[in-house]
């Protein structure tokens, strides 16, 4: 079909054109710990200064970044996660990946890039229903390879710049001839990110503590050696504490997963919610994001359990100890698991 980057309308993009330096001080301004924080639970976010201090933070990191490097829009693709679709390219370089059950019981995932944009990403899909409320708190671009109208639509309703496969001339996507169609869709990341650098980098979404920032006994966080997760009868990923790496490594299906390079698909923090779904569009499940429900958060080998609120779709999900505290992760790249409230979450000592 014909190809075009498809952008959302001038008003909407408007929303997120601000300075660099005017939404680091916003986000210093938001994140500013209460005073009687002990400083060990600080979160690492930017500081008033950052706007002109030569190393900042970056927002979906919590790590510390050349300021010049984040000076750019995010951008979230929607990653196919079909066994045809596997090895996925460039996993490990993403900042946070959100995992949502589509039809048949498969999952896919929106996957986030801005502190570390490979050249390429890929195989990239079809949009689903939920997908506006999971990537537009981030602006920036949402990349995908079409859908049904109606989501279509709902998506090129937000705030984000939409480049879409179905409708691209300009090149920036492909097919891979080494993978089996339709899992062969790739997209130039970095190219698409270029072409829109004048976009503003995304908000911080969540709170970062140190290293091991589930220590507090407050928060009562058990030991954890490994996450498994149920979202259907053909997808059951799991997650193993590994320290040697200071990290979790994980699986699918029973096996290892690996990405396209060749490594273990790991990640620092895995946030584990459980969410209900609607129905109402027919064989294709919608992941309710907007609301609260249970959540667990693991990092450093520990699993603290709370709850997740989300206002409105361009809210950021907050996530809340049980002691009533800001459940924070440590700094690093982070996966969000969106288990159905059928499927289970299970967190072996």
């Amino acid at each position: 079909m014909g190809a075009q980057v498809v952008r959302a309308p001038r008003q909407r993009r408007a929303r997120i054109g601000v300075l660099v330096a005017a939404a680091l001080l916003l986000t210093a301004c938001q994140s500013a710990p209460e005073p009687d924080e002990a400083p060990s639970e600080a979160p690492v976010r930017p500081s008033a200064d950052a706007a002109t201090s030569a190393v900042s933070f970056a927002p979906l990191r919590g790590t510390p970044a050349e300021a010049a490097v984040l000076a750019h829009p995010s951008l979230a693709v929607k990653i196919d996660n079909h066994e045809e679709a596997r090895p996925q390219i460039a996993l490990n370089r993403t900042d946070i990946v959100f995992e949502e059950l589509v039809e048949g019981g498969l999952t896919r995932y929106v996957a986030i890039w801005h502190s570390d944009v490979p050249d390429e990403v890929g195989p990239v899909r079809s949009i689903r229903p939920m997908d506006p409320d999971i990537a537009s708190p981030f602006g920036g671009i949402i990349a995908y390879s079409g859908g049904q109208e109606q989501f279509v639509e709902m998506m090129m309703a937000t705030p984000l710049v939409n480049i879409v496969f179905d409708f691209d001339e300009t090149g920036l996507f492909y097919r891979a001839d080494e993978r089996p169609g339709p899992h062969d869709v790739i997209l130039r990341s970095a190219e698409a990110v270029a072409r829109n650098a004048s976009l503003a980098p995304p908000p911080v979404q969540f709170a970062y503590g140190t290293a091991d920032p589930l220590a507090a006994p407050a928060l009562a966080a058990a030991p954890t050696s490994r996450v498994d997760l149920v979202f259907s009868d053909g997808r059951f990923p799991a997650w193993e504490w590994d320290a040697t790496t200071s990290g979790w490594l994980r699986s699918q299906e029973g096996a290892p997963d690996l990405e396209a390079s060749g490594e273990r698909v790991h990640a620092t923090n895995v946030v584990t919610l459980r969410v209900t779904i609607d129905w109402s569009y027919g064989e294709v499940p919608k992941t309710v994001l907007i609301g609260s429900g249970e959540a667990w958060v693991s990092a450093a080998g520990r699993t603290a359990h709370g709850t997740w609120t989300k206002g409105a779709a361009e809210s950021p999900i907050t996530l809340t100890a049980d002691d009533g505290s800001p459940l924070r992760l440590a700094p690093g790249t982070t996966w969000v698991e969106l288990v159905p409230s059928e499927g289970s979450a299970t967190f072996t000592p």
